[in-house]
């Protein structure tokens, strides 16, 4: 007898064992993790989840350094512009500051020392000869002329020394400037309050020269309407300032003698300038290329 048939003669008649319609049950999922913020389970996910804090720091942080990181190569690599600026700036402020100086040494100088110009005087003048002479058509004229004169420079200074170069000296027709004759003196020094005179300078035109026709008929119709001459004595030179060891630049002048009236020689005879009211100027002549000023 087979085993199944064994099994059956040991169940009771009522047992009635019939195998279970209901399919085995499976093993349960575990419930889902509690949502936070009491937020309940039907609620929606968002769509675009927000950016993770660390990560945003991050992103902030590398973004202030790059900029930063431009800002100083800026300041390490200055524009053209800002270095010409910046040269131009330093320039200028230098040069005010060594003008600020300079203006102040001589201020300061002036203060102390108190410099003050050469004086000169025509002490004398006279006329040895005066001979004009026109062509028969007034077209030309020529003149012949001997001037002797005395002048004295005087320097006011206790603690300079004026040494000049030679004088040029030339007698003209005033206002009118028309030149009658010329002279030179020697180059000299005048030391500290020295008065120094220079007596029988002759002021010439040897020879016969021709003036210019608006020369010759001005002189012409001067002679005749005022019976003598108004003449100027112009002294044109170089001079340098010496203080001890120290010396300046040679600086032109020009030295302006006006108010001296004379008559005419007659023949041999010499005449005397009247240089009572005379009075000398003493101007700068500041040479800048071609300009004389």
């Amino acid at each position: 007898m087979s085993k199944l048939s064994k099994t059956y003669k040991h169940m009771a008649p009522n047992d009635n064992h019939f195998p279970s319609s209901k399919p085995p049950s499976l093993p349960t999922a575990p419930p889902p993790p509690p949502i936070p913020n009491g937020s309940s389970t039907n609620s929606k996910p968002n769509p675009i989840p927000p950016r993770h804090p660390i990560r945003q720091q991050l992103y902030s942080d590398s973004r202030n350094q790059h900029q930063q990181q431009r800002r100083q190569q800026r300041w390490q690599r200055p524009s053209n512009r800002r270095i010409c600026c910046c040269c131009c700036f330093w320039s200028i402020l230098l040069l005010l500051i060594t003008l600020l100086i300079a203006s102040l040494l001589a201020i300061g100088l002036y203060a102390v020392y108190q410099p003050r110009p050469p004086s000169f005087t025509v002490a004398s003048l006279r006329i040895h000869r005066f001979n004009l002479t026109a062509s028969p058509d007034s077209s030309a004229a020529r003149l012949s002329s001997l001037f002797n004169l005395t002048l004295i420079t005087k320097n006011p200074n206790s603690q300079f020394v004026f040494g000049y170069e030679p004088l040029l000296l030339s007698v003209v027709t005033d206002p009118d400037e028309i030149l009658l004759g010329n002279g030179t003196v020697a180059a000299f020094s005048s030391g500290e309050k020295n008065v120094t005179s220079f007596r029988g300078v002759a002021v010439a035109s040897t020879e016969a020269r021709e003036l210019d026709f608006g020369d010759g008929l001005g002189l012409k119709t001067d002679l005749k309407r005022k019976k003598g001459l108004d003449l100027k004595v112009m002294v044109d030179t170089k001079v340098e300032i010496r203080m001890g060891k120290l010396k300046s630049k040679r600086v032109g002048i020009r030295v302006s003698c006006g108010e001296i009236r004379g008559e005419l020689p007659k023949g041999k005879a010499v005449t005397v300038a009247s240089t009572d009211k005379s009075k000398c100027k003493v101007d700068l002549r500041i040479k800048i290329w071609n300009w004389t000023f």
